[in-house]
């Protein structure tokens, strides 16, 4: 059986995302605020405990296409990097990512079981995931949107998983493929999805 997100969450963290990219690919001028607000779908909150102790940690979370997808979108990706940092690099960049996994008829081609980031840092995250995987993501939209993601990590330093996170993060930010060996990929694997909103719906309500 094909795993879906809860409606509510999925609307939020996915479908409003993605028209929010879509608006953007197509050249449309929004107010800086607006894009900042709306990135909040895209950096949660990365609670871990391990040997480092109790730590959150702000990052960039994304989503991976199914097996099937993953080697053309990589493909496609890395075409794009490979002819170099340019004038109108980000905006070609934005074509790809509506092409493979913001588009409007996109989200078949998405495993929702699972979310993708990088680790750029390596220290208390780093340190905690390596002893203990699991984990929890706080996403906050203000003033009162919030949704928890609980899981587990699993860290992937070489392979098609680890190409793939790192392409995909700088198909629209500056490339530095040189890095990608020190830059190790986390897939986190959805256990649980809960709406702690300060609404009716919300205040802890368990979704999945």
């Amino acid at each position: 059986m094909a795993f879906s997100l809860p409606e509510r969450f999925f609307q939020w963290a996915y479908q409003e995302r993605a028209e929010m990219v879509r608006r953007m690919a197509g050249g449309e001028q929004i107010a800086p605020e607006t894009i900042f607000l709306n990135f909040t779908r895209h950096c949660p909150t990365f609670v871990s405990q391990g040997p480092a102790g109790l730590n959150g940690a702000v990052k960039g979370v994304g989503f991976i296409p199914k097996a099937e997808y993953l080697a053309e979108t990589t493909a496609d990706y890395l075409e794009h990097i490979g002819r170099g940092y340019r004038e109108g690099y980000s905006q070609d960049g934005l074509q790809l990512l509506v092409k493979h996994i913001w588009g409007a008829h996109c989200a078949e081609r998405i495993d929702f079981s699972r979310l993708g980031s990088l680790e750029l840092a390596k220290r208390h995250s780093w340190t905690n995931y390596t002893a203990n995987p699991e984990l929890t993501l706080c996403f906050f939209q203000p003033p009162a949107v919030s949704f928890e993601v609980r899981g587990r990590v699993e860290i992937q330093e070489s392979g098609p998983y680890h190409t793939f996170i790192n392409a995909q993060h700088d198909t629209y930010h500056r490339p530095a493929p040189e890095k990608w060996p020190s830059r190790p990929a986390y897939i986190i694997h959805v256990a649980e999805i809960w709406d702690n909103s300060a609404s009716k719906e919300g205040f802890g309500t368990r979704l999945l």
